[in-house]
């Protein structure tokens, strides 16, 4: 079965599970057979965990994490399941091959590998953080809650994993509001994220509570609530920009569920954050680790509270006037070029890069040269430089093969290792850049790229999604300019 078409939702779970996923759905099938109440199925348990030495070996070293720190030191699969119970070590071994089997994904282009490690993190932290919501109820129904909501999004995690030409097309509109990004995925993949998501939970048998959740997110009940709650905070830790009143809610809401006033409640979510750290690194994930933010502070929001932005114009209607000024020009039979210098112009003031440039291909498509730059104060310079395409690969050439935007934020991590040479290393510097091609209608003719050079500032989720907004009007406005000449 192709995994690069669109197809009907029974298809694409059957494609997750039983080809992208097969080890989550042996050791699911597996997990079944034993009752969480029925203590005789222990020694079963034990010997169908044991069978698998990695596995084995992986339950041991949660088991011995800080997470039961009361309990003296746990050396047999046995007796892990004597203290802790049958559900909580089935949760560990599923827990285990869902985090190994998402990151052997392979064949993944680096925006994509990216969007996959935030969404594993972020899902193995709600877990954690929506348990540690219900202190008070029975063990089972923690563990129950934990899976829920570590599971809740499932379905978009493992499409991300496929490395299907799909999942390149669709990480185009990652940056578009939720409503429009579901939109995009019926039309592309042919169904919706949380249709894969209880469609696997069923396969799996992975619990009513997270079918539950899925279906009925509004839901009173507390532990519904907690499911919710924690994805949408690990969500607004991890991308703070323009969340603070998202933020600011969901503490409220998980401070009035634990009855805890907001010194309490952020110091059990730091300790539920260094939790989750230790026990990526005892389930052999420590690539997440770095994606298991603190609660942001002050300076995370400064983008957007400094009184400077607002007296001038938010950000939202600055993007406004630029696509309005852009569509003018177009109207006005405006030449490429200035439509080109006016994005350029724009970009660089609205985002605050410290510079923003446009890039042309050459016809023989083997280097590309800047034509115009802006600083952030709007002041165009007469920086000139010319990168080789030529037998080459490097994050341009990633940009206008893939036809995709990146962001890099850090030129050392490993998905980029590949792609950063000498000379872009040495143009980037210690700062983040991003990078989006320029079309006339399918034609990539160049690419803009933002830079941020001052070290210790990054490029914002925020910043990345009014860049893509931008570059993608410019491109329709460019394409109706060329059938206008």
């Amino acid at each position: 079965m192709r995994d690069d078409i669109k197809r009907p939702a029974n298809q694409w779970i059957e494609l997750l599970a039983e080809k992208e996923l097969p080890a989550i759905t042996s050791i699911a099938s597996l997990l079944d057979k034993f009752e969480n109440d029925d203590s005789s199925s222990i020694p079963q348990l034990s010997k169908a965990i044991l069978h698998d030495q990695a596995l084995s070996s992986t339950l041991l070293k949660v088991v011995n994490t800080s997470q039961y720190a009361s309990i003296r030191k746990v050396t047999t699969v046995s007796r892990a399941a004597i203290v802790l119970g049958i559900q909580s070590v089935k949760n560990i071994c599923l827990t285990s091959k869902i985090l190994e089997g998402l990151l052997q994904a392979e064949n993944l282009s680096p925006h994509v590998y990216d969007r996959l490690l935030m969404l594993m993190a972020n899902a193995f932290y709600a877990g954690l953080l929506a348990r540690m919501m219900v202190p008070d109820y029975s063990d089972d129904t923690q563990e129950e809650v934990y899976l829920a909501a570590m599971l809740y999004h499932i379905g978009e995690t493992s499409f991300w994993s496929t490395g299907s030409e799909l999942t390149d097309e669709l990480i185009k509109q990652v940056h578009l509001p939720a409503a429009e990004f579901e939109q995009q995925c019926l039309d592309i993949i042919g169904v919706r994220f949380q249709t894969l998501s209880i469609g696997l939970a069923k396969t799996w048998n992975l619990g009513e509570l997270l079918i539950k959740s899925l279906d009925q997110p509004h839901s009173r009940a507390v532990e519904m609530q907690s499911i919710s709650l924690a994805n949408r905070l690990s969500a607004a830790i991890y991308s703070p920009d323009g969340n603070r009143a998202e933020l600011d809610k969901v503490l409220q809401d998980i401070a009035t569920i634990m009855k805890l006033n907001r010194r309490q409640l952020t110091e059990r979510i730091e300790q539920t954050r260094l939790l989750a750290i230790k026990l990526l690194g005892s389930y052999g994930a420590s690539v997440l680790e770095e994606h298991i933010k603190p609660l942001p502070k002050s300076i995370d929001f400064k983008h957007y509270d400094n009184p400077a932005h607002t007296l001038r114009v938010s950000p939202e209607k600055a993007l406004l006037l630029t696509l309005q000024e852009l569509t003018r020009l177009t109207m006005a039979g405006t030449p490429i070029n200035e439509l080109l210098s006016a994005a350029v112009h724009h970009i660089a003031k609205i985002t605050d890069f410290s510079s923003c440039a446009f890039w042309i291909l050459s016809s023989d498509k083997s280097k590309i040269e800047s034509r115009l730059r802006c600083d952030n104060h709007g002041q165009i310079d007469s920086f000139r430089r010319a990168l080789s395409l030529h037998q080459t690969i490097n994050l341009i050439s990633l940009v206008i093969d893939k036809d995709i935007p990146i962001l890099v934020t850090d030129v050392t991590l490993p998905k980029w290792r590949n792609y950063v040479t000498a000379e872009m290393e040495q143009f980037i510097g210690k700062g983040s850049i991003t990078i989006a091609p320029v079309k006339i209608g399918t034609k990539i003719i160049g690419v803009i790229s933002g830079l941020l050079s001052q070290h210790g500032r990054k490029i914002s989720d925020e910043q990345f999604s009014q860049f893509c907004f931008i570059i993608e009007h410019l491109n329709m406005c460019l394409m109706i300019s060329s059938h206008k000449a």
